[in-house]
């Protein structure tokens, strides 16, 4: 198969005029030897290698060759549709040319991402108040074990499309009746410009909340045939948030398949524990009241006096872990919840040809995910080391305590419920950290099957990052503190961005220290300084893309995924190693398994949170073979404490330096149009 493959990879990457690279040939021919083996595959792929032309070359041609089907998975929007719309068109012309057989690729999304032809029609009720749980547009066949809801789709960043805070809902809601009478696929992400979630919510349902073949429109249905279309195709194009469904219990949200390829692999252990995290508040219980009364016509007032006792309870426990699971009060209250939810579903069986079936259907779901919630709550999986709970007050008070209960590991789910009986390529630029495949194969579960070997492979990067960057750490700064931005950091970040001339994209550790530097470089500086959160998150990367002198702030979501090749990011700034909270409920159960097991618990866990996110930070700056630029750490323990090495290992292979007169100067050589970094 190696030498096929390389022939078949030398003609895609012809047919976008490209030149052969040793590393991309290096990955296509693992995995089809992969493939052939049904084995586990890590394998890192720094930026420029064309990683997705190297996995899609071998595994279309084993779909048609074998008839074996791939699941292939993204976490990004902007990765799904470069596969869809560009590399897998090109490559299954190739294959085809070579066999004699097109393989046929089809994207499948959650339930939620196709719009509702009968909601449009009038099929469903409007939809007063936002969803009741936090469902994501991957939801469907039902929730994750123990009814967990689930988080928005990551892939848009959290953020709202730009138009959507110009348009009112009712504008939005228009715009989309008129789409609906033209598209094709009723894929929200193609409708351009995008909407609201509480726009889309209008026009879209749950899997729970579908009429299924009762649908006077099923024949009609978008969803549906987005799976009719996957269980037809060799190849199936989908999401993490997907995979994350399927590994927490509802394994037939996927057609099945023999294959699965994992991109942007460094991003699954968390988006399956966003999957599987559940949450119960007073307010949730009683919207889910309002919803049936409203649409169902059942007595709640059992459920509401479960509320009442919910919010009494909550108001009294104090924010952070639950060691013991629920106190005997809460507990009780949890009870209360599960019982009223109980009886409700209960009083609220589908009534077959009902006219006010769709808000039955609503309002059974909602009733439904509530019961699950409850039920899991009340489980043994705390004492039992399985799940951590806690109490959290939303910050800015205007949101109610919430209980939150999320996977200490989810290990486990993935490597029997996605991996067990497949060929698997994991991949991404970030899966050695330390320089080492093996902290992220303990998270994806590849160490706990050993009747299926794992191997690890680094096939590197085309770029020369040592020649191309630098990276500076401010070794003279003092340790970041508990109060917030140093004035010393403050001092030499404006120093480092007036030396670039701008183009800085400044990555930190939380929302306060990013509008901390904001102000402070809009104070002493002329350049323009966008800042997260003043606009919604394309419009402020466009803005900062096209403008060499403008520089942007932010926090989590610039960390990853943003990709801003060439001039206008020259300089990428680090406030401090990006260590998770000490707070953090999830990290501190996973810390102290690790010590009881007698392993180094802030290696294992805080170091290994952090080398995931510098080189992902770190990753921003060199995008393309004729990038050059300046990494500056503000945070001198990244040189002075003994993790720094496991740390700097994780990050590429940048020029090494604490001497800051000399990265100023590169600086302004670059501002000024040098082309090289000298050092």
């Amino acid at each position: 198969m190696g030498a096929d493959t390389g022939a078949l990879l030398d003609a895609a990457v012809a047919a976008v005029s490209g030149a052969r690279r040793e590393g991309q040939l290096r990955m296509a021919e693992a995995v089809a030897q992969t493939l052939d083996d049904r084995t586990h595959l890590l394998v890192q792929a720094g930026t420029g290698t064309g990683k997705s032309l190297a996995y899609l070359v071998p595994v279309l041609a084993h779909a048609v060759e074998k008839g074996e089907r791939a699941v292939v998975s993204t976490a990004t929007l902007a990765l799904q549709r470069q596969v869809l719309a560009h590399d897998a068109p090109l490559v299954a012309d190739i294959v085809a040319e070579r066999t004699g057989a097109r393989p046929k690729v089809a994207l499948l999304k959650g339930w939620q991402n196709y719009l509702c032809l009968h909601k449009v029609a009038g099929g469903y009720p409007v939809e007063e108040e936002p969803g009741l749980f936090a469902v994501s547009a991957a939801t469907d066949g039902g929730l994750p074990a123990g009814g967990a809801p689930v988080e928005p789709p990551t892939d848009r960043h959290g953020s709202e499309p730009a138009l959507a805070g110009r348009e009112g809902l009712g504008e939005q809601v228009l715009r989309l009746r008129a789409w609906s009478e033209e598209t094709g696929t009723g894929d929200r992400d193609d409708l351009v410009p995008g909407v609201s979630e509480r726009a889309w919510r209008q026009v879209s349902v749950t899997r729970m909340e579908c009429l299924g073949q009762r649908c006077p429109m099923i024949s009609e249905c978008f969803p549906e045939a987005a799976r009719v279309s996957a269980r037809e195709a060799d190849v199936v194009v989908t999401n993490h948030a997907m995979l994350g469904i399927a590994a927490s219990g509802s394994p037939g949200v996927l057609p099945e398949h023999d294959v699965l390829v994992v991109d942007e692999a460094h991003e699954l252990a968390e988006r399956v524990t966003a999957q599987a995290t559940a949450e119960l508040s007073a307010s949730v219980v009683e919207r889910t009241a309002r919803l049936a009364r409203r649409h169902a016509g059942v007595g709640l007032a059992n459920l509401e006096a479960a509320a009442t006792s919910l919010r009494a309870r909550l108001e009294v426990v104090p924010d952070g872990r639950l060691v013991h699971g629920l106190p005997a009060d809460l507990r009780d209250a949890v009870i209360l919840v599960e019982a009223g939810a109980r009886e409700a579903v209960g009083a609220m069986k589908p009534e077959p040809g009902a006219e006010d079936a769709g808000g039955r259907a609503m309002a059974r779901s909602a009733m439904v995910v509530l019961h699950e919630i409850a039920e899991r709550l009340l489980g043994d999986s705390v004492a039992a080391r399985r799940d951590v709970l806690w109490c959290e007050r939303p910050r800015g008070g205007l949101e109610q305590p919430r209980l939150r209960l999320a996977p200490l590991d989810v290990a486990g789910p993935v490597a029997t419920q996605l991996l067990a009986g497949r060929a698997a390529v994991l991949t991404s630029a970030t899966l050695a950290l330390g320089g080492t495949f093996d902290p992220m194969a303990r998270s994806l579960g590849l160490t706990l099957d050993d009747a299926t070997p794992w191997r690890g492979l680094d096939v590197g990067s085309p770029f020369d990052y040592a020649r191309q960057g630098i990276l500076y750490t401010a070794r003279h700064l003092p340790p970041p503190g508990r109060d917030g931005t140093s004035e010393q950091a403050l001092e030499e970040l404006v120093a480092l961005v007036r030396a670039a001339g701008g183009a800085t994209l400044g990555l930190f550790s939380s929302r306060r220290a990013a509008e901390a530097a904001t102000e402070r470089l809009r104070a002493e500086l002329d350049t323009p300084v966008l800042c997260q959160g003043e606009d919604q998150l394309p419009t402020l990367v466009r803005r900062f893309v096209e403008d060499e002198a403008t520089s942007l702030m932010g926090t989590l979501s610039l960390w990853q995924g943003v990709d801003v090749p060439g001039p206008t990011c020259r300089l990428v700034v680090i406030d401090r190693i990006p260590f998770p909270r000490p707070d953090d409920p999830v990290k501190q159960a996973r810390s102290e398994v690790v010590a009881a097991a007698g392993g180094n618990a802030f290696m294992s866990v805080a170091a290994t949170h952090a080398a995931l996110l510098l080189a992902q930070g770190a990753g921003r700056l060199v995008r393309r073979i004729d990038d050059r630029g300046v990494v500056a750490v503000l945070d001198p323990r990244l040189a002075t404490a003994r993790y720094g090495t496991f740390l700097t290992r994780s990050m590429p292979p940048l020029w090494p330096t604490s001497d800051g007169e000399l990265t100023r100067a590169a600086l302004r050589r670059l501002s000024a149009g040098t082309a090289a970094v000298s050092h």
